[in-house]
């Protein structure tokens, strides 16, 4: 019997994520009934701290990536975009009201107040926020700086006062977009989300109205008109982006347009740190973007969320927030060797790193680690005296050492080596006399020992392409589906690392279980690879059309239910991804696509690819309309 899939919450976590897991047959974390590290998904709405990021395993996975305040807190946002605009130019960074962080910026505040007074132009308001609360608390807005009374850090923008309104009422829209990676930067954006509205008319002669001029759930709720029929809105303070789409189409815009320039807003917002976040792999980032439009149908940002609220308030609610869940499950990727946790990663024996705190950029060489000796191996040891591969001195632990203590001095990465092209018939020569013999001195074949430290009790067969180009199909076809998908694998890593982690997705989805401690070898017909394509072992994927390698480079998959990938879009963003994040390219890229879509006057135009004979084998879907189309076919390619 497979082994269930196990989540953690904490502080008992969102409800609707409970729901989601159990529904899909996962099993919750229990800390009376479990080890420490027995989970797949730990999920929490507050930051994790460093240390759970460093001793992070190779079978879990965090639903926070490190060091993203850079975007979620108001002060740190203003002045990245801030930075943005003086490097990129503000014509490039126009979505966001420029923001005056006081009480730093008070003078230039005052400045910017008293040009706009003097001039003859119409009236101009303002809105402050506390840099760091949420959930609308704290806002206010103002037209004379009188009214600018605060006890804390906050910003100070200028008031979008001409919103789009439907039936008199202000909206906003919040988009959920997930990070699937930084290094290289991966995006996908759900096509649904909530649009949020008001529950009063808008009216600026009433500036201290909140439920006019805010658009937060959390606020409107308790309105005295939120269970009242509004017109168009119905009851209520939401509706699904499906709902909103149908409103689009009632107006004379170009729909390709406008959900492109919301795209734009969300990558230009994520280059803003995505050289600084450190790499993580096994992390997984849901933003909450709300974009505001404005009666031009002008997209401006408002705020990033860190954690968007996942309560169930309304039907919208459920609709949205349980699909998206789901969805964001399966952009995970799990396979049946992470449902093993510990008994499958021990038994390859090494640890992938999965936190790169003094290394944003790619690291390109896996880690080969000790592997810890469990409770099951030490009694086996005191019964028999006779073992496969025996344990190093290195590798025991005092008998007092408690086990977090154990777990952490078994993890300590020995030392990192390059790894060289090895045999695969010599390796597996090498591992079936590994596996039959029982002499009780270690295996000293000179081949594994090129590719192990000195202290690894296990052996792992490494393969290149280049030295072993006639490999076996289940090694050569669509492996970067399988491996990136899973661990997340840094674009410059060396083919032979590649194919390490290929073989271990592989080797540990064999449904016969073996024991714990790695001494205890399964006899060798029990290590025969199964097909990946063939029966059971080939785990759920999304469509795999478009996640063939480009030049060597994984390309991710177009979409994953709702989840559709804004980025990177095209063959020279995916280049401009993967090593150091080249800026200036993404934005020219950017720039043509944004020009490209400007050009085309129909709603959903859609050609007929005419570039059969493309040069690059990558397209990507555009984020927003019902039925998302290619980018190839919106536009006739020049």
């Amino acid at each position: 019997m497979a082994a269930s899939l196990v989540f953690r919450l904490h502080d008992r976590g969102p409800e609707v994520v409970r729901e989601v897991l159990l529904e899909r047959g996962w099993e919750e974390f229990v800390e009376e009934e479990r080890e420490e590290e027995d989970w797949n998904l730990y999920w929490r709405g507050s930051a994790f701290r460093s240390s759970e990021y460093h001793n992070l395993l190779p079978w879990q996975r965090l639903n926070h990536h490190p060091k993203t305040v850079g975007i979620t807190r108001k002060d740190c946002l203003a002045r990245n975009l801030r930075r943005m605009r003086a490097t990129f130019g503000s014509a490039l960074y126009d979505f966001s009201p420029t923001a005056f962080i006081l009480p730093n910026d008070y003078t230039r505040f005052l400045t910017e107040y008293n040009k706009q007074r003097l001039s003859r132009g119409p009236s101009v308001y303002w809105i402050c926020k506390p840099v760091d609360l949420s959930r609308g608390r704290g806002i206010f807005i103002f037209e004379d700086i009188k009214d600018l009374v605060y006890d804390c850090s906050v910003i100070v923008q200028r008031y979008i006062s001409n919103p789009l309104l439907i039936s008199g009422y202000k909206f906003d829209l919040r988009i959920y977009v997930c990070v699937k990676s930084f290094h290289p930067l991966t995006v996908y954006i759900h096509q649904e989300g909530l649009v949020r509205f008001g529950t009063e008319k808008y009216n600026l002669s009433s500036l201290q109205n909140l439920y006019a001029h805010l658009t937060n759930t959390s606020i409107n709720k308790f309105g005295p008109f939120y269970k009242t029929e509004k017109e168009r809105v119905g009851q209520g303070c939401k509706w699904t982006m499906s709902k909103f789409r149908h409103f689009l189409h009632s107006q004379d815009i170009n729909e390709l347009l406008l959900w492109q320039r919301i795209n734009n807003i969300v990558t230009l917002t994520l280059l803003t740190i995505a050289p600084s976040v450190p790499s993580c792999p096994n992390c997984v980032e849901l933003f909450g973007f709300d974009i505001l439009l404005d009666t031009k149908f002008k997209p401006w940002l408002l705020e990033v969320n860190y954690s968007p609220a996942l309560t169930l308030d309304c039907q919208a609610d459920i609709t949205v927030k349980k699909g998206l869940i789901s969805d964001l499950i399966d952009l995970m990727n799990y396979t049946l060797t992470d449902s093993l946790r510990e008994r499958a990663y021990q038994r390859q024996g090494y640890k992938q790193p999965c936190f790169h705190a003094n290394q944003p950029s790619h690291v390109s060489i896996p880690e080969l680690s000790k592997v810890k000796e469990t409770k099951f191996q030490k009694r086996r040891s005191r019964s028999s005296q006779t073992q496969t591969l025996p344990l190093l001195k290195t590798l025991r632990q005092p008998e007092k050492m408690n086990q977090r203590q154990a777990r952490q001095h078994a993890f300590v990465p020995d030392y990192q080596r390059h790894l060289p092209p090895v045999d695969l018939n010599k390796i597996y020569a090498a591992r079936g006399r590994i596996i039959n013999t029982t002499a009780s001195k270690p295996h000293t074949d000179k081949t594994l020992n090129l590719i192990l430290s000195p202290h690894s009790r296990t052996n792992v067969s490494v393969v290149n392409r280049q030295t072993c180009p006639a490999l076996a199909p289940w090694l050569m076809d669509n492996r970067s589906l399988h491996v990136s998908e899973v661990t997340n694998h840094d674009g410059t890593e060396t083919e032979a690392q590649t194919e390490l982690v290929g073989e271990t997705d592989v080797s540990s989805s064999i449904h016969d279980i073996p024991q714990r401690g790695l001494g205890l070898r399964r006899p060798a017909v029990s290590w025969k690879l199964p097909d990946i394509h063939s029966g059971n072992h080939r785990p759920v994927r999304i469509p795999s059309e478009r996640t063939a390698a480009l030049n060597g480079q994984h390309i991710p998959p177009l979409r994953v239910g709702g989840f559709i990938r804004t980025f990177p879009f095209n063959a020279a963003t995916l280049r401009a991804s993967q090593q150091k994040l080249d800026v200036k390219i993404i934005i020219q890229e950017l720039h043509k696509l944004t020009a490209q879509l400007a050009a085309s006057n129909e709603t959903l135009k859609r050609k007929e690819q005419e570039n059969t004979g493309c040069e690059e084998d990558f397209d990507s879907l555009l984020w927003g309309p019902r039925d998302p189309p290619l980018l190839s076919r919106c536009f006739k390619p020049t």
